[in-house]
């Protein structure tokens, strides 16, 4: 690697002498004489290292740190005086510099600070590497899925969340909106500040107005004071605009405005705002179909589909079922505290049969009933949820074989007999009288199904 070096000195002979050494031993140098020449291209190109003088005439060598950290946090400064006093140098220290020299530069200090400075930076890059690996895995972890239709979107969660751009996050509900937005955060370059989630489709037109842009006081009754809005809540951050195609035409029109400049105005005031916001947004309807009914706006569409992020429903990703299933009892068993070590083949059949309308919500719900409900070693059919109880389990198994027509039959009978019971509020007489059966038939049936656990025997009689 080779690492870039910045001198600002007024000295142009001081500068060529030193940036003439410099270059020889291998770094890629540049030079300017002023201190605030040298923070207007730092504003446009990162460097390794700043050699800057305690006086860069325009500005000094104090004022030009404080800026230049706040330009370049990453960059190391050394300042450098001929004049220098130890309270300057305890001064230097404090906002920011590596190291302070005095004038004239002794060839080997000088190389010996720029070594233990360039180490530094290579031990900071290593650390936010790491941290950046951990907050990778730690933000996907949620993130369940080994399809390739998953693995096209985790390549496009990690593409996307380091940059600027506007993403729209599409799917059904339950399918897991709200979390790829938290992992966008998690990921990207703002994770050091606020992730503010709003659900638009939980307020009125008026309070939500209100709840994203702020209000002045007396904008309207009940508007006792000044209040910022939730775009200013999460300025340096991302606001994430949940089910967003609820929003009113005229909000519609605020919102243009925003992601095209970030600028705004609270409601009841004239005052201009501006704010540095990275915007996600979701929605589980079709937005495109939307505008073509001009139910939504065109221009609006257009600027938050910079990305798209579709998330597949669980019944077009059966094969990550399995996962988000041990994802879930392993989450809950711990919380729960419950000993439950995994599930029967026959209630995995029935779970993996399950079409789950509620997606990605609706399995974790299904888990966590299940181990709160489970009296032995492994989760069975009776812990399930009746929805999944009730569901269509396949004749053919999952090596391609018909089961006997017999046991085949079995399956619609026990579900008919589940179905009645719950209906009847596990009554037995009164189920027996429903599928014009006796009661005693009812019994063996129940037996033979594994419906007769103790404490639901009791309360059918």
């Amino acid at each position: 690697m080779r690492y870039r070096i910045l001198i600002v000195d007024p000295d142009p002979r001081s500068a060529k002498t030193l940036g003439g050494g410099l270059a020889e031993a291998g770094f890629e140098v540049a030079s300017l004489e002023d201190g605030n020449e040298a923070l207007d291209l730092l504003r446009r190109k990162a460097f390794d290292l700043i050699l800057a003088d305690q006086d860069m005439g325009s500005i000094r060598g104090i004022e030009f740190i404080r800026k230049a950290r706040t330009v370049r946090p990453e960059s190391i400064v050394i300042l450098l005086t001929g004049f220098g006093t130890i309270e300057e140098a305890v001064e230097a220290m404090r906002v920011g510099a590596f190291d302070y020299l005095a004038k004239p530069i002794v060839e080997d200090q000088l190389g010996l600070a720029i070594q233990r400075a360039l180490e530094k930076k290579k031990l900071l890059e290593e650390n936010r590497d790491l941290k950046e690996e951990i907050n990778r895995r730690r933000s996907l972890k949620d993130m369940i899925g080994t399809s390739e239709r998953m693995g096209r979107i985790f390549e496009t969660i990690e593409s996307v969340a380091p940059t600027r751009a506007t993403v729209l996050i599409t799917g059904e509900s339950g399918t897991g909106k709200t979390r790829l937005a938290r992992t966008i955060h998690a990921l990207s370059k703002r994770n050091d500040h606020p992730f503010v989630e709003v659900n638009c489709g939980a307020l009125p037109d008026t309070l939500l107005e209100s709840e994203l842009f702020g209000h002045a006081k007396g904008a309207f009754t009940g508007a006792i004071r000044d209040k910022p809005g939730k775009f200013e809540e999460a300025d340096q951050g991302t606001i994430f605009l949940d089910e967003i195609a609820t929003a009113s035409p005229a909000l519609q029109v605020k919102l243009l405005r925003l992601i095209q400049d970030r600028s705004f105005e609270r409601v009841g005031e004239t005052l201009t705002r501006k704010v540095d916001v990275r915007i996600l947004l979701a929605t589980n309807r079709d937005l495109l179909g939307l505008v073509r009914k001009g139910k939504f706006r065109e221009d609006l569409y257009y600027r938050i589909n910079v990305v798209n992020i579709e998330l597949p429903p669980l019944r077009e990703r059966q094969e990550d079922i399995p996962f988000l299933l041990d994802h879930f009892l392993q989450r809950y068993r711990a919380f729960h505290e419950k000993e439950v070590d995994g599930f029967t083949a026959e209630a995995l059949d029935y779970l993996m049969a399950y079409e789950w309308p509620g997606n990605i919500r609706e399995i974790e719900n299904a888990v966590e009933r299940a181990v709160v409900l489970c009296r032995d070693e492994k989760i069975d059919v009776r812990d399930l949820p009746p929805a999944v109880r009730a569901s269509e389990r396949p004749i053919v198994d999952l090596r391609g074989e018909i089961k006997p027509l017999k046991e085949a039959l079995e399956e619609p009978e026990r579900r008919i007999i589940l179905e009645a019971l719950e209906r009847n509020g596990w009554n037995r007489q009164k189920t027996a009288d429903m599928l014009e059966v006796n009661r005693s038939t009812l019994f063996h049936k129940m037996k033979k199904y594994g419906l007769l656990p103790e404490k639901t025997a009791r309360k059918g009689r």
